[in-house]
């Protein structure tokens, strides 16, 4: 579509002619002008594709921004644009932001149990620790590291929990699948 044609209001535009590399551009102008978290759906929805369409789009995307002191960051159904970790120190430097305290190693581990089992019962992390993990999760989701992810259907109906966007954000990946592997 040319710049001087018009979608009437409401419309959605046709993308469907336009390349991978045109709407991972607008993708980029997108989660760059947000700059949060946005679920894979709207982020569709405003670059007028269908769902199916954006992932070789958020793909080339995540190529093109590879050199780059960003990075695009995908989990579960959300999609981010985020700094990289080598760059983190200038950004920090200049906004100068709050520094959240450190996790202790009952945090980390507990985080680990989540990262790599999720979505996962407090019994079942308790199970793989050996001890009551009902503080370590409760700063943890207080932290935003990890949050509820619904309700187990069994007796009591527990919590399940799973990480969150701000968790890859820690660790400064892209995606849960760029975790390091567990040994057998």
């Amino acid at each position: 579509m040319s710049s001087d044609q018009q979608v009437p209001d409401g419309a959605v535009a046709d993308h469907g002619a336009a390349s991978d590399a045109e709407l991972a551009r607008q993708a980029e102008a997108l989660l760059f002008s947000l700059g949060t978290a946005i679920e894979a759906k709207r982020l569709a929805d405003a670059l007028g594709i269908d769902l199916r369409r954006l992932e070789p789009v958020l793909d080339h995307l995540a190529r093109l921004l590879a050199d780059h002191g960003l990075m695009l960051q995908r989990h579960d159904a959300l999609v981010q644009m985020v700094t990289r970790p080598e760059a983190s120190d200038a950004v920090r430097r200049l906004l100068n932001p709050e520094v959240p305290g450190r996790l202790s190693p009952a945090a980390y581990e507990t985080l680990a149990i989540v990262a790599y089992r999720q979505p996962v019962t407090k019994a079942s992390i308790e199970e793989v620790r050996g001890v009551d993990c009902e503080r370590v999760l409760e700063g943890l989701l207080a932290r935003g590291l990890v949050e509820e992810r619904g309700r187990l259907d069994a007796p009591g109906t527990p919590r399940l929990f799973g990480t969150t966007m701000r968790f890859l954000q820690l660790l400064g990946v892209e995606r849960l699948e760029d975790l390091p592997g567990i040994p057998d």
